[in-house]
């Protein structure tokens, strides 16, 4: 099994493609809206997909609420942005905190029904007035410890749903003022506990995405995503992580170099999985040719995920937990 997930370029598994994962297996495929038409056709698909796949592969899905979601309307009910939860959390904790579980648990309810394992959520990144629009309303609030008290939550409703959520972008992309899709940002800051503090007290969490920031303090030369210090000093070291970490997209703009150097230097620098996004024939063949086997380390901390999303998974009645939901974030 590939150490990486990789994108499809449609709705439909092409043939050249099921023959690339075949000869090629990766550890999993992540969808995105232009795989997505509706359930059916998506149910297909993952079906399709699992077939192909190799046992223990994931089926992934970024579906964070507000904008960042891959199932929408008029197919799938809209969830509420991490912003809007903090707001609530911010007038009555209580409320805010079973929000943000009641986020979790819809959208890994929602995801579960078509066939999708792992689910790209909660962003633990904090809200800073500078903090780039790429994150925004994605964010629960400024306060490490708001961050770290929903972001727990939502990925314990997550995992109740029976779904492996994954926590992002660590060490914490709040301090970026420019959209990594389209640059790097530099973090020149040596200040970085409060950044740090929402992963920290998520440390137990079955996985986490790498942020592709330049922090000058910590690796003047890479970006953490690339930065074998950043992941063994701080991922693994200060913040204590021991799951599964996979890259952010390696397509962004943020890095350079070709797909398959760029795969190949994220896992040389300590991650477990090199996530490339895009779907593209020669991207997505170079990245699976390039790429070692998982590891054993990878693999036991993938098969650690799936048990944590089986023990933690317990029976929800969705139309319960919508009404209430509708009743605390109308």
């Amino acid at each position: 099994m590939k150490a990486t997930i990789i994108g499809l370029s449609g709705p439909s598994l092409l043939p050249e493609e099921a023959a690339l994962l075949r000869e090629y297996p990766p550890a999993g495929a992540i969808l995105f809206a232009r795989n997505i038409t509706d359930p059916p056709q998506l149910r297909a698909l993952l079906t399709e997909l699992r077939a192909v796949l190799p046992a223990g592969a994931v089926l992934m899905v970024d579906q964070e609420g507000g904008r960042v979601a891959r199932l929408r309307p008029p197919h799938w009910r809209a969830r509420p942005a991490a912003a809007a939860i903090g707001a609530l959390h911010g007038r009555d904790a209580g409320a805010g905190r079973r929000a943000a579980w009641l986020a979790g648990a819809l959208i890994g309810l929602d995801c579960a029904a078509v066939g999708f394992d792992t689910v790209c959520a909660p962003v633990l990144d904090l809200a800073r007035p500078e903090t780039t629009g790429a994150i925004g309303d994605r964010a629960f609030a400024a306060d490490p410890a708001a961050v770290a008290e929903l972001g727990g939550a939502m990925a314990a409703g997550l995992l109740a749903a029976g779904v492996q959520p994954v926590a992002k972008h660590a060490p914490g992309h709040g301090r970026a003022v420019v959209d990594s899709h389209l640059a790097l940002p530099v973090v020149e800051s040596a200040d970085l506990e409060a950044d740090f503090a929402p992963f920290a007290a998520n440390a137990g969490l079955p996985w986490m995405m790498t942020a592709h920031l330049l922090f000058r303090a910590l690796d003047a030369a890479r970006p953490a995503t690339l930065s074998p210090s950043i992941i063994a000093g701080v991922i693994r070291g200060r913040i204590g992580f021991g799951g599964v970490l996979v890259s952010d997209d390696l397509a962004m703009h943020a890095l350079s170099g070709t797909p398959a150097e760029r795969a190949t230097a994220c896992l040389e620098a300590g991650c477990d999985l090199a996530l490339y996004c895009p779907g593209d024939a020669e991207g997505t063949a170079a990245v699976l040719r390039a790429v070692a086997e998982v590891t054993e380390a990878g693999r036991a901390r993938m098969a650690a995920a799936r048990a944590l999303a089986r023990e933690r998974h317990l029976a929800l009645d969705p139309a319960a937990l919508e009404r209430e939901q509708a009743a605390l974030l109308p």
